[in-house]
């Protein structure tokens, strides 16, 4: 008899990491799977035997076209990292044990860098104790920084809500034409794909931001500031564009500089808020100027009414193509995007090794950034221009969008 398929979803979420479920859910269901299941918050939830029976709950064309256009994580989501097996083998036995009595032959785990090393985790134990499960991961992240993928879905997405609202800020912090600093921090620990994003705010109706720091550039306080005060000497208003990981050369970020309280996840990552904040606070400080700190925080992960179709479109065929190669026998793998070209872009799938992409980290080539370190290359804009393609238009009803209730 078919087995059963089984889904989770982990990390932060992304306004299209549910076109990935979709195409999880519609490939598993075409290929014969008796159920599919949901894991509710992650591998954390299937610990706790909290699953849910998707193939009841997306039972209609209508239940797929809003899971598509419905941002965050449908089944919820976690922070969860599993011991090592030799540490612990008691979770991994109770994990395994729940996956058999569902009668799962597939697991999918839709996420970043923390999700590949979960799936690695389950496909190395599965391999050493016999299980005939599949584990395949499927790539999902804003920061773009999943190795051995030209991109990663949500990224695309993400970017277009940057460079719209860094269009639409730099119009606003114009209007009085008096010294102003604006500084937008923008999400990205360790690798800048985010804020470099703020680039291609710039065009025929728009300066674009006047300087952009990422965190592959070591980050120094004293020149930051006459950076600022050389442009300003230039123009009235300044906006600038900021990760939020953004480094001291000593290593240390520059949000910790701040009296801010510091809480870390599961996996040891430290809450990175504040760092446009402190640096408005330095600019007025010590320059003649107005400043304003800017935070764009979730919004730029959860505003599926400005995704890019591009991005919906190649998350929902990443789900597939994992379903693909798991009916088909592959385990520990991760579904990659493989670009062809960029004019006209063109972009297929391939499967790549989970180990060679667990615990990676992609970072923004060195030269896609320009000289003078405040700006992105025309390489850069090359690469992220075809991911914010066109629109999937939201469904609206009494005037908003509409979503699917997750569960």
């Amino acid at each position: 008899m078919e087995k059963n398929a089984i889904v989770g979803q982990s990390g932060g979420p992304t306004s299209v990491i549910n076109s990935s479920l979709a195409g999880v859910f519609q490939a598993c269901s075409m290929r014969g799977a008796p159920r599919v299941y949901g894991m509710l918050n992650g591998v954390q939830g299937l610990l706790e035997e909290r699953v849910c029976d998707l193939t009841e709950r997306l039972s209609s064309y209508m239940d797929i076209e809003l899971l598509k256009r419905t941002p965050s994580s449908f089944l919820g989501s976690c922070r969860y990292k599993l011991p090592e097996p030799d540490e612990d083998e008691s979770v991994y036995i109770k994990l395994f044990g729940i996956l058999e009595k569902l009668g799962i032959g597939y697991f999918f785990y839709i996420g970043g860098n923390d999700s590949m090393d979960t799936i690695g985790k389950l496909s190395e134990y599965g391999k050493r104790t016999g299980s005939d499960i599949r584990f395949i991961g499927v790539p999902k992240t804003i920061d773009n920084d999943l190795m051995l993928t030209d991109h990663t879905p949500g990224f695309g997405s993400a970017a277009k809500y940057i460079g719209v609202v860094m269009k639409e800020i730099i119009r606003d912090a114009t209007v009085y034409g008096n010294r102003f600093v604006t500084i937008v921090e923008v999400m990205g620990r360790n690798a800048g794909w985010l804020t470099a994003s703020a680039a291609l705010a710039r065009g025929e109706d728009c300066e674009g931001a006047d300087l952009i720091c990422l965190p592959e550039i070591p980050f120094h306080i004293d020149r930051f500031l006459e950076k600022v005060e050389r442009m300003q000497k230039e123009k009235q208003s300044v906006v600038i564009a900021v990760s939020e990981g953004v480094k001291l050369p000593d290593g240390r970020f520059v949000c910790e500089l701040s009296d801010d309280h510091r809480t870390k996840d599961a996996f040891g990552h430290i809450n990175l808020t504040g760092t446009a904040r402190y640096l408005s606070n330095l600019v007025a400080r010590n320059m003649p100027t107005r400043s304003r700190a800017v935070e764009l925080s979730i919004l730029q992960r959860c505003g599926a009414h400005i995704s890019s179709r591009t991005d919906i479109t190649e998350a929902f065929q990443v789900g597939g193509a994992a379903a693909k190669a798991a009916f088909e026998g592959k385990t520990a793998m991760m579904v990659a995007l493989d670009r062809l070209s960029d004019d006209p872009y063109q972009c297929t799938t391939k499967l790549v090794d989970i180990k060679e992409v667990a615990n990676y980290e992609k970072k923004v080539p060195v030269e896609w950034i320009n000289e003078q370190r405040t700006d992105m290359t025309q390489e850069f804009l090359s690469y992220a221009r075809p991911l914010i393609q066109a629109e999937l238009t939201p469904i609206f009803i009494n005037g908003l969008t509409q979503h699917i209730v997750g569960v």
